[in-house]
């Protein structure tokens, strides 16, 4: 247990948010500069493309949103337009297959919940890592449970 990060630890896709934010932020400069420049626009026209870009900016900030949050209490995953708060014998597994998009979590009530905070995108070498230590952290936090090792 000593190998484990001290609670409460985030997982997210680091090199994606930033890429994310970034972009949003170059997009909406560019509108809105363009907007100011360009001299035959109303001012109803200019405040339309500083709306879309921020608009835009709006959605690239929901994309870099995701993150899996591990506590005391258990694992919060926050997801691009959801949340939700798993205690830890809620979780019976932790995947992250070849191929995978991110990281899915099996439940003890017999659904699988995407985890989009660890995601082999960009950097998969640290997703896989991720994707092990949530993996520890919830074989050594969970309840010993004799239901969850059956079929």
């Amino acid at each position: 247990m000593s190998d484990l990060p001290a609670l409460p630890v985030t997982f997210r896709p680091g090199r994606t948010r930033a890429v994310l934010l970034t972009a949003g932020v170059a997009i909406f400069v560019v509108i809105t500069t363009v907007a100011m420049l360009l001299e035959h626009l109303t001012a109803g026209e200019r405040l339309s493309f500083v709306f879309t870009a921020a608009l835009l900016f709006g959605v690239l900030l929901m994309l870099s949103r995701p993150k899996v949050v591990a506590d005391e209490t258990g694992v919060t995953v926050v997801n691009i337009a959801s949340r939700r708060h798993l205690d830890w014998a809620e979780i019976l597994q932790v995947n992250l297959r070849p191929g995978d998009p991110w990281v899915f979590l099996n439940l003890s009530d017999g659904t699988s919940l995407p985890a989009l905070g660890i995601q082999p995108g960009i950097a998969k070498q640290r997703a896989i890592e991720d994707a092990r230590t949530l993996r520890a952290l919830t074989e050594a936090r969970s309840t010993v449970d004799p239901e969850r090792h059956q079929g």
